[in-house]
This record gives structure tokens, C-alpha cells and sequence, in this order.
């Protein structure tokens, strides 16, 4: 699943639609993870929107006095086209078609989802998030006092919105290792000093991504077709079997937490 780099990466590559009107709304197939309501749309036909934003792993197109919400869900990318194309992939759900291109929305597990929101404070999908990772919001004091009580892994509690968003899998693994942390701590062992650590390691690690466009393993892709290179700066994830980049002597250790792959070194990470 694209995870806040990737979502964020996705979002500057779309700003050359801000300002553009939005002259229709074009739904394929409707069968996302929520059904996209297509009568809902129409009102936007000939605004313009206003600004692309990011909140979380969700995109946001601010129109008027509403918002199109994107999520882009396991599988789900946008592609630029030319507004002249007529070239149809498999698995496009929805088109955007402004003045001067078209945005495409391509899903082909359908885990994503397009909504138009009035209220993004008030919208299921929002109402309960976490600070932003990048944010001044999100930082040791704060998570410190947040995890002190959490019997939950470190990892688990990285990847749980509800503390910080933005953070998955991939980005977790790779924070807990610049941090010099096990996965498998729980929360409220972290002492305060090991807390802000953590936290400027999300702030590096996930700026780094999002300079190098994000992590292309399977399904992600910028909206210009291009790929995101973080992934040969990945220093532990899908390493396992492989000595440790740190230390050079210990080998990437491979464990399953919460169904999901976890890596780590138990020499540099305590």
C-alpha cells in the first residue's frame, strides 16, 4: 500500500492542476472499495479547483466548498494523460478531465476509494487521524506521553493512525532501524530520549523518501510513470538473510508481526 511518500510524491506530481477547471468527471466502473457515487460529482462539472493536498495517505482536491478524496488503497495509481487521449487501460475507474489533461484513477485490487467530502474533519476517513509525521505536532514529547501506557509493539504503534499517519510497513521497519530500535519493543518501555529519536527518525527518514520519489516494490508508480528509487536506499527492509549495512556482521533477521513482514538487526537494534 502506498504509504505518506508516495501519496505525497503523488500529490506534487498532480499540482499542474491546480488552478485548471474541471470540465467533467468520467466514471468507468464505479466498484471500488465504496461504490463512487457518480450523481454526486456533476456540481463540480466547470470549477476549478483550488489547491492538491495531502492529508495522511489521502488525496485531497479542493473544489469550491467541497473536496474530492482520493485513497489509493493496495494497487491504486493516477496517471497524467493528454485531454486528446483516448487510450484506456485496464482497470481505470475514474477520469478527471481539466482544461488542459486528464487525471486517471487505476485500481486493479479495488482497495481504493473516491469520495466527495463537504467536511474533511467530520469524514469517516479523517475524523480520527494522528498528526502528520512532518508536522511540529509530531514529536518525542508528544510521543512519549501518547505510547507511555502501550503494551503494543513499537512497530505496531507506528503503523496505527490513530498515533501518527503516514507510516506503513516499509517505513516503520526503516525508522526503527535508523532509531536503533527492536520492533518488537513494547511502546511503554520507550524511555523519552528513545521517543524523540524515533520521531526525528521518521521526519529523516521519510523526507529522504520523498526526495527519491517514493518506493516502487510492486504496484506504485508516480502519476508521470515514472518509479520511486527509495528503494535501493532501503537499508533493512527486504533484506533478510543479508548482513546488517550498520554493523556488517549480523544478519538481517526476518519475523512476522501482526501478519505483517518485519526486519530488523539484533545488534544494532535493542
Amino acid at each position: 500500500m502506498p504509504e505518506l511518500p508516495e501519496v505525497e510524491t503523488s500529490v506534487q506530481a498532480i499540482q499542474e492542476f491546480t488552478d485548471q477547471r474541471l470540465e467533467s468527471i468520467e466514471i468507468y466502473n464505479p466498484n471500488l472499495r465504496w461504490k463512487v457515487d457518480a450523481l454526486a460529482f456533476k456540481h463540480l462539472h466547470g470549477l476549478r479547483v483550488q489547491k492538491i493536498t495531502r492529508r495522511a495517505k489521502y488525496i485531497l482536491l479542493n473544489i469550491d466548498q467541497s473536496k474530492i478524496l482520493i485513497h489509493l488503497g493496495m494497487t491504486g495509481t493516477l496517471r497524467i494523460t493528454d485531454k486528446r487521449s483516448n487510450f484506456y487501460k485496464k482497470h481505470d475507474h475514474v477520469e478527471f478531465i481539466f482544461q488542459d489533461g486528464k487525471l486517471i484513477f487505476n485500481d486493479p485490487r479495488r482497495f481504493g476509494s473516491v469520495h466527495l467530502i463537504k467536511d474533511s474533519k467530520k469524514h469517516f476517513l479523517l475524523e480520527n487521524l494522528g498528526p502528520e509525521p512532518l508536522s511540529n505536532e509530531f514529536n518525542g514529547e508528544y510521543l512519549f506521553h501518547k505510547i507511555k501506557k502501550s503494551i503494543s509493539p513499537i512497530k505496531n504503534t507506528l503503523m496505527n493512525q490513530k498515533n501518527v499517519v503516514g507510516i506503513g510497513n516499509i517505513y516503520a521497519n526503516e525508522i526503527l532501524f535508523d532509531a536503533r530500535i527492536r520492533p518488537t519493543r513494547k511502546s511503554k518501555t520507550l524511555t523519552k530520549k528513545e521517543n524523540i529519536q524515533i520521531s526525528a527518525s521518521a521526519k529523516k527518514i521519510l523526507k529522504q523518501a520523498i526526495e527519491a520519489g517514493g518506493t516502487t516494490l510492486q504496484d506504485f508508480y508516480q502519476p508521470d510513470g515514472n518509479k520511486g528509487y527509495f528503494k535501493t536506499d532501503l537499508a533493512v527492509y527486504d533484506r533478510a538473510n543479508e548482513k546488517c549495512i550498520s554493523c556488517k556482521k549480523e544478519i538481517i533477521k526476518r519475523i512476522m508481526q501482526s501478519q505483517r513482514a518485519t526486519f530488523f538487526c539484533k545488534k544494532c537494534q535493542i
